[in-house]
């Protein structure tokens, strides 16, 4: 079973489409990455799979059933734009009107449980407006968490965080679907972060869905290449394309694309009289796959 289907989605406002025959298939138990450019249709369409926007035409299912059922909207949790919290009250205060909101049982206890996944046991009593901003993006994900939902929805968590904050919500993400089997769709701009956490990914465009790929097929499909470094780099990189058919310089390196064997290419510039200081073997992370995927739909 699928924690997401959508099929044929479209949403328009005043005759512009944000979202245009969307389809897309979020597995359970998956970190779900969406990828896309400002105003690709990512905000868009997660609050149409959370109920706050109504589609103009398609089909949404959650575990398998339509979205707007209550059976299954009570299990989905989710943060976009901002938590929605009131700056003079506490962390705990906060947690609680929402826990009375959504009617839980034994709150106290739910709010010890969701302040425990986000690493916020000994914050509670601080108010919520002296909260750094990572606080304030885990105690989001902490509100949207209470009454253990199936699924949840997360608009750039990570974005505008200092590098220990990013590490925190990466362990946080990583022990919601492994610990707590809940499936996690989040969109961000930081796709290095991304790319150490998210197993599938869906890359958007002008609202429609362009590709969807497993964090497998994204490592299989990403291009290899030698990056070297001689003291003549002008002349050893014209050497390097009289043999190789893609050779760039970027990044102070000269770059051979598509081929790994180290071995071959040193031996072959020591016969033409040059000396490789530095070599190394690189794979394109997932940054460098979506600005090459992008540039080839636009020349397409």
């Amino acid at each position: 079973m699928n924690a997401i289907e959508i099929r044929n989605l479209s949403k328009s406002f005043r005759g512009m489409y944000a979202v245009n025959q969307l389809n897309m298939t979020v597995p359970v138990g998956a970190i779900y990455g969406f990828i896309g450019e400002n105003g690709s249709g990512k905000s868009t369409t997660e609050k149409l799979i959370c109920g706050h926007l109504v589609p103009d035409e398609g089909e949404i299912k959650l575990f398998g059933r339509d979205y707007t059922d209550a059976g299954v909207r009570v299990r989905v949790g989710a943060l976009i734009e901002n938590a929605g919290c009131f700056p003079g009250s506490s962390v705990y205060q906060n947690l609680m009107m929402q826990a009375i909101n959504l009617g839980i049982e034994n709150p106290d206890e739910e709010i010890q449980r969701v302040l425990k996944i986000v690493r916020m046991e000994e914050s509670a009593s601080i108010k919520f407006k002296s909260c750094s901003l990572g606080m304030k993006q885990r105690i989001g994900i902490a509100m949207a968490l209470l009454g253990s939902p199936a699924l949840l929805i997360l608009d750039e968590p990570i974005n505008g965080l200092d590098t220990d904050g990013m590490r925190i919500m990466r362990e946080i993400l990583v022990d919601i679907t492994q610990t707590y089997r809940c499936t996690v769709l989040i969109s961000s701009h930081l796709l290095g972060e991304l790319e150490k956490i998210a197993t599938h990914y869906g890359i958007i465009r002008q609202g429609r869905m362009i590709q969807e790929l497993t964090a497998q097929e994204m490592e299989s499909r990403a291009r290899v290449f030698v990056s070297l470094k001689t003291e003549d780099m002008e002349g050893a990189g014209k050497a390097l394309k009289e043999k190789f058919d893609n050779v760039r310089a970027e990044d102070g390196y000269l770059r051979v694309y598509d081929v790994n064997d180290t071995e071959s290419i040193v031996e072959y510039l020591l016969k033409c009289g040059f000396i490789v200081s530095e070599v190394k073997k690189n794979k394109i992370g997932l940054e460098e796959y979506y600005i090459e995927l992008m540039s080839r739909k636009e020349n397409a």
